[in-house]
């Protein structure tokens, strides 16, 4: 999900891939829903001591008025025998009745918990309705909102993470999904509601329009939602293999031709998911989304609330119907299977429709957010927090990162295996999961224990930093010694493989080695010269700081040495291994080409000769000497 602070409504209407740094914030902040002292009540909550297995909201608003009234019906199935039944619902809001069996029962509303009191015990499925009324409380950014836009009112309801008991009664948890529900909305006619679900019935009655929706998947209570607004409406359909799904777009009549083009780009998201994550998991009904005055969106249910149209915010939206909506974390301690996989999604549309271009900038950005501070886990210990819940550096960045690095540690086509199994486990599809769950799922996919990698990347506190030596010696084998610092002191060494990538001019090769300790070395047979070593070309690994040194090598010939090495204008060639006659200078680049011959006479006796090395280009050069007794090698670096 995501919103820029007290912003006013902002669209990004730019054809085809944006890429922003800023787009992190941007999609994290509206999450946060901007609390005003930040923190969360940590107020009781309702007894979770029965299965909703279905709600029937009845709303009446209207959009110019910040109020609300309705009833609410709950059918449910006991864990244990019951005698009463709890609702979360704000003191700020006033419950007018109860009705079991179509007669008045008692209940008390107090200390934000709403309790219905039963005639007699309950063990089996049955159904209690609850008509209130009132003004939702202001909590911020606000759970429950009202606005204009060209001077027309609009209302939305934002609940993530512990906003839905503002605005009416329910269970509000991560443990009891609704089963279906319908949600009902009577507002002026001038208006049009958009909600979960399929729109089924629009009836106008006087001067009265009621939309009625109906859900039939399993749903988070935060995830329930309505805006109402002046509404035009268009739609997108993304063709798949035999099939179609519809999305329904409701946006402001100001905007609506400027929103065609850039809604667009939903289409080969919604694609590009389905082939690698499976069928849109709702696909039965539809997608869609709802204009409202924030700045960025919020993945309702089948519904999404959006205040812009750029790229990845689409696709992260779009991305949390897989994770956050089928497969939802079942605490916010565990935000991060929500939030890292899909910034991480938002970042596969560029890996597979741009990749040269907005793939890697989309990495280095996230690595880049992720290291601006030393510290901070992704594993969230303050769920009272809603700053720390959503903070984009963790919950959004580096939470999409580890995934990637993970996808590196074991695999493209284990981590894709461990994955879709996670979204298909029957514990935690269209339900709540963990992140033991999944760790379980990638371990069995990838065939090894990962605990040391959840240790050190999601309960562990920051990353590391790579000092690399490097030499490669006459006869091709480069050699080099990896010393590594931690920025925080939770971690003691990140054990990881490393991509480690050699270059010349015209050559490059990337190799793997497994990283266990600091100041390991390792070697590897090159078919070139290489001129250079880049760590991590492919931004696989979380890390900052790093520093390659080339290490000038002692070759063990003591009858050539060059100075000074590396060499600016001059190189002085010294000889002292008794050699006599005639000899030829050549200096080799990386490829083997001959850049530069210069002719010696030897006398048996040590010498220096002073050889012009400035027109050389930067770069590693190995220079030879054939005389009458063999030839002379050595190496050296022009700067």
């Amino acid at each position: 999900m995501s919103i820029r602070n007290f912003l006013p409504c902002i669209f990004i209407f730019l054809p085809g891939i944006i890429f922003s740094q800023h787009d992190l914030h941007f999609i994290s902040d509206i999450e946060r829903k901007s609390f005003s002292d930040s923190r969360i009540s940590p107020s009781t909550q309702a007894l979770d001591n029965s299965n909703f297995i279905y709600q029937r909201c009845e709303w009446n608003v209207d959009p110019a008025v910040r109020f609300i009234s309705g009833k609410i019906t709950t059918y449910f199935i006991p864990n244990t025998t019951l005698t009463q039944l709890e609702f979360d619902l704000s003191d700020s809001l006033i419950a007018d009745s109860v009705f079991y069996h179509n007669a008045q029962i008692t209940f008390t509303h107090a200390n934000e918990i709403l309790t219905a009191n039963f005639p007699s015990s309950i063990s089996s499925l049955d159904s209690v309705s609850v008509f209130y009324h009132g003004v939702p409380p202001s909590t911020g950014f606000g759970s429950f909102s009202t606005s204009t836009h060209a001077g027309v009112p609009v209302m939305w309801t934002l609940s993530q993470p512990n906003g839905a008991s503002d605005w009416w009664p329910c269970k509000e948890n991560l443990a009891d999904k609704i089963d279906s529900v319908d949600i009902i909305v009577s507002c002026p006619v001038a208006y049009r509601v958009a909600s979960n679900g399929l729109l089924v019935n629009e009836m106008i009655n006087g001067g009265t329009r009621t939309d009625e929706w109906k859900h039939r998947y399993p749903i988070a209570t935060y995830l329930i939602c309505f805006a109402v607004s002046n509404y035009s409406i268009f739609t997108n359909s993304v063709p798949f293999n035999g099939d179609t799904v519809k999305v329904y777009n409701y946006v402001y009549p100001e905007d609506s031709l400027i929103s065609v083009f850039p809604s667009n780009d939903i289409v080969q998201q919604m694609q590009l998911y389905d082939t690698l994550f499976g069928e849109y998991p709702f696909k039965n009904e539809k997608y869609g989304h709802a204009q409202c005055n924030f700045g960025g969106g919020m993945e309702h249910q089948t519904m999404t609330f959006i205040g812009g149209y750029s790229y990845e915010l689409l696709a992260h939206e779009l991305a949390h119907h897989w994770f956050g909506d089928k497969v939802t974390c079942a605490s916010w301690h565990d935000i991060w299977l929500n939030e890292g996989f899909a910034t991480y999604l938002s970042g596969l549309c560029y890996e597979h429709y741009t990749p040269t271009i907005y793939w890697k900038p989309f990495l280095a950005g996230r690595i880049s957010n992720v290291t601006s501070q030393p510290d901070g886990t992704v594993y969230c210990p303050d769920t009272l927090n809603v700053n720390r819940i959503f903070d984009d550096r963790l919950e959004y960045a580096k939470a999409a990162m580890i995934l990637h690095t993970l996808r590196w540690v074991i695999g493209d086509s284990a981590w894709y295996a461990g994955v879709n199994a996670y979204l298909n486990d029957a514990v935690c599809s269209y339900g709540f999961a963990t992140t033991d769950l999944l760790k379980t799922h990638l371990e069995t996919a990838g065939g090894q224990n990962l605990t040391w990698y959840f240790n050190d990347w999601y309960f562990g506190a920051g990353y590391p930093s790579y000092h690399i030596s490097w030499h490669q010696d006459l006869a091709g084998i480069a050699y080099f010694t990896v010393t590594q610092f931690q920025s925080d002191a939770s971690v003691n060494f990140f054990e990881l493989p490393l991509p480690i990538e050699f270059k010349d001019a015209t050559h490059d090769t990337i190799i793997r080695v497994q990283n266990n300790f600091s100041g390991e070395t390792f070697s590897v047979q090159l078919p070139f010269f290489a001129d250079s070593l880049k760590f991590d070309p492919d931004y696989w690994i979380i890390s900052a700081n790093n520093v390659v040194n080339y290490v000038v090598p002692n070759f063990s010939d003591p009858g050539l040495v060059v100075n000074p090495n590396p060499a600016t204008d001059h190189l002085v060639v010294s000889s002292g291994n008794g050699s006599t006659g005639s000899g030829i200078v050549n200096i080799y680049d990386v490829s083997g080409r001959v850049v530069f011959q210069y002719n010696l006479t030897f006398n048996g006796t040590a010498q220096q000769q002073n050889i012009f090395v400035g027109n050389l280009d930067k770069g590693m050069y190995v220079l030879v000497i054939d005389t009458d007794q063999g030839k002379l090698t050595q190496r050296f670096v022009k700067e």
